[in-house]
């Protein structure tokens, strides 16, 4: 008998083609809901879900042949991993694949906030008669050249990270759990907070970082620094940033996730000294094509009878 295989969002053309093997039904959009979540995953072998679908512990209890959720992503806090674990039910991720994409990201964010690229931008289609010409104090922005980039969280993106950044002649520090095998300096986050003329968050999320970023840690930047942050929403506080911001206690921010995600404060839209990306960190096509291709890898394994190759837990 064919295996049962719930789809939970619009994946890559080569992705739902390598499906094809599996009797396939995908849900989308407004039909995500807990209780249409419930009804069609009754009778399912395997979930293959997006971080956006809220795998929760109603959804896996109701699953009565459920052996896998296959989660397109690197996180996995979309799913009640301890209800799974209860029930014998596989979890697994798409962990390392995002690190080059992610990278690449964070960069183009710095670069953007930094010299005004996307402000910029609206300047030419929005209000071009303020263009006059090249101008000696006109439109001035902040080279990357000579300045200190603090990275919280020096795991594999923070690395990726901080190797473009030194192509930047950009110094790097750090701040952690452990200090690693790498040539830049470990500091407090203190410390980091308050040497960095650019900080930039790549820690592992989990709940103890929840405002990480708060009105007190963003007083104890300089008011010329950027904040970045292409982690996790909940890492900063957005009204404190907010606040910040517009007092102008730090220079800029540039965001690819939000606290309240997928909403985006009205006050935080309305600000020019802040960047807003649609959390696309890893959105190329080889990343998602790779992830695709490893959440099926796992779907196989474990409908084989093998143990997951991603395992969460």
């Amino acid at each position: 008998m064919t295996a049962s295989v719930l789809v939970t969002g619009k994946l890559l053309p080569e992705t739902m083609k390598a499906l094809e093997k599996w009797q396939v039904e995908t849900i989308i959009g407004e039909e995500l809901t807990e209780e249409n979540l419930i009804k069609k995953a009754a009778k399912v072998d395997a979930i293959i879900c997006p971080l956006s679908t809220q795998i929760t512990a109603k959804v896996l209890e109701s699953a009565e042949n459920l052996k896998i959720v296959a989660n397109i992503g690197a996180g996995f806090d979309n799913i009640d991993v301890k209800k799974a674990k209860e029930l014998g039910i596989a979890v697994t991720n798409t962990p390392d694949v995002s690190t080059e994409a992610t990278a690449e990201l964070t960069l183009g964010l710095i670069l953007a906030v930094a010299r005004r690229i996307t402000e910029g931008d609206r300047l030419c289609r929005e209000t071009p008669e303020e263009f006059k010409g090249w101008a000696p104090t006109f439109f001035l922005g902040t080279e990357l050249t000579g300045k200190t980039l603090g990275i919280i969280g020096l795991g594999r993106i923070g690395q990726a990270v901080a190797k473009r950044a030194v192509a930047f002649g950009m110094k790097i520090i750090y701040s952690g759990h452990n200090q690693k095998d790498w040539d830049a300096e470990f500091v407090s986050q203190e410390e980091l907070l308050k040497r960095s003329d650019v900080v930039t968050i790549h820690a592992a999320y989990n709940p103890d970082l929840k405002h990480l970023i708060n009105e007190e840690t963003l007083q104890m930047m300089k008011p010329n620094a950027f904040l970045i942050n292409a982690a996790r929403g909940p890492v900063v506080e957005e009204a404190a940033l907010v606040k910040a911001l517009k007092n102008e206690e730090i220079a800029g921010a540039a965001l690819d996730v939000f606290e309240f995600e997928p909403k985006i404060g009205e006050e935080l839209r309305g600000l020019d000294n802040v960047v807003l990306t649609p959390h696309i960190g890893n959105a190329t096509v080889e990343t998602r094509s790779e992830m695709g291709r490893m959440a099926i890898s796992n779907v196989e394994a474990v409908l084989a009878g093998k143990a997951p190759i991603h395992s969460v837990y």
